[in-house]
């Protein structure tokens, strides 16, 4: 049986993180900001050179089309190896630094096309059982713990220690996790962002918050989510319970991926519409939060890049899951995981990002005006959603209400 499940999982995190990077290039002003970036934030060398992409002249739209990797770290350190401080994890509700972590809790490939002016957003659910290469079948969310630990043991027998050491190894995480994400999909990941556990909650409240909308009040101890009924505005710790809340609520994961989507779309409305990138210390806020919880790729030119996206709007940017067969597939040695048809996944993947959508200016809509499809799952213009019908033996998907974005 196939569930389609179009745009569900959307990864508050990862994208947070990055389209907030993106979309920087917005205004004149956002320039030395991004010289800022340049200069401060933490690469790593992950990219291989034969997937690499040349810059595109100063001025002119992109010339190439660019896959970017976002993943969501559930990290206790930050982008340079320096632990997370007591006090932040326990706001986040993450426990001590010896409590799990260095999984991707959250992947994504952003494929912006020629001329920069739209992103797709493809999401893939972190249990997707796939082939990781040197590991054999397991969830894709292990790609990047797996090849981590092992670097990391073998570095630490050579006498490596402290943030040098923890930086290496997120370095060959990443590799790994790359390397799975492209056996998956098909797709060359030309460029790799990650944003840590601390990462969403800073740039949330950097932005000023963002206003979401429940049906129901929730209460969740595990996430740290206590919230009433009705339109409300989130940042901070608030937000990233928001999205990570999955205990208690009627469907589970689904209801979460659903609370991620209207949050990214609600978000992408703050970010454009609300003067982020005329507001000096609203925009050095955001630069700040980005600095202290992004690592990226060595090669990546934000300058350029940005530049290169300056007719981006929200309403250009839509957001898809790839299809799964199962959500409780018995593993060997991983317990239950979703069962994904990495050929489905291909076809499905490719489709996305050679439809309409996947090339529109966003102009013939308000930029600032985005909702998810209550069936589809997709992140479109008002104008231009759609709800198909959904295939014969899908289950029921948690729904919002669509004049109000309410969700679960």
């Amino acid at each position: 049986m196939l569930i389609t499940s179009r745009g569900r999982r959307i990864g508050g995190r990862a994208v947070l993180g990055v389209v907030s990077t993106l979309v920087l290039g917005a205004t004149g002003f956002a320039w030395s900001q991004l010289h800022r970036l340049d200069t401060s934030l933490v690469t790593a060398d992950v990219i291989a050179p034969s997937a690499q992409v040349p810059d595109t002249p100063a001025g002119e739209p992109l010339t190439v089309a660019q896959n970017i990797l976002l993943v969501g770290l559930d990290s206790r350190t930050k982008p340079d190896g320096t632990p997370l401080p007591q006090n932040v994890l326990d706001a986040l509700h993450a426990g001590g630094g010896d409590d799990g972590g260095n999984t991707t809790d959250t992947m994504i490939v952003v494929h912006v096309p020629v001329g920069g002016a739209a992103a797709t957003a493809i999401s893939i659910p972190r249990d997707s059982y796939v082939d990781i290469p040197g590991y054999g079948k397991h969830k894709i969310n292990s790609a990047y713990s797996r090849a981590r630990a092992d670097r990391r043991g073998k570095l630490a027998q050579q006498g490596m220690s402290g943030p040098e050491l923890e930086v290496a190894a997120d370095a060959a995480g990443a590799k790994s996790a790359i390397a799975a994400v492209q056996k998956l999909t098909g797709l060359t990941i030309n460029h790799y962002a990650a944003v840590n556990l601390s990462g969403f909650a800073a740039l949330s409240q950097a932005v000023g918050g963002v206003q979401v909308c429940l049906k129901a009040p929730v209460h969740d101890s595990f996430s740290g989510a206590d919230f009433p009924a009705g339109t409300q505005t989130i940042s901070g710790t608030q937000a990233l319970a928001f999205v990570r809340q999955r205990h208690g609520l009627p469907n589970g994961d689904l209801d979460r991926i659903a609370r991620q989507q209207a949050f990214m779309s609600a978000m992408a409305k703050t970010v454009l519409g609300s003067g982020t990138f005329t507001d000096p210390a609203r925009l050095s806020s955001l630069v700040d939060a980005l600095e202290g919880s992004v690592t990226l790729d060595h090669g990546w030119n934000l300058l350029s890049f940005a530049q290169q996206l300056h007719g981006l709007s929200s309403g250009a940017i839509s957001f898809g899951t790839i299809p799964v067969q199962s959500l409780s597939l018995a593993t060997p040695s991983d317990g239950d995981a979703v069962k994904v048809d990495p050929s489905q996944v291909r076809q499905f993947v490719q489709t996305q990002i050679s439809s309409p959508d996947a090339a529109a200016s966003g102009g013939t809509s308000d930029p600032g005006t985005v909702h998810p499809s209550s069936s589809s799952g997709v992140v479109r213009p008002i104008a231009e959603t759609t709800t198909p019908t959904p295939p014969a033996g899908t289950p029921a998907q948690p729904k919002m209400t669509a004049a109000s974005g309410c969700v679960n």
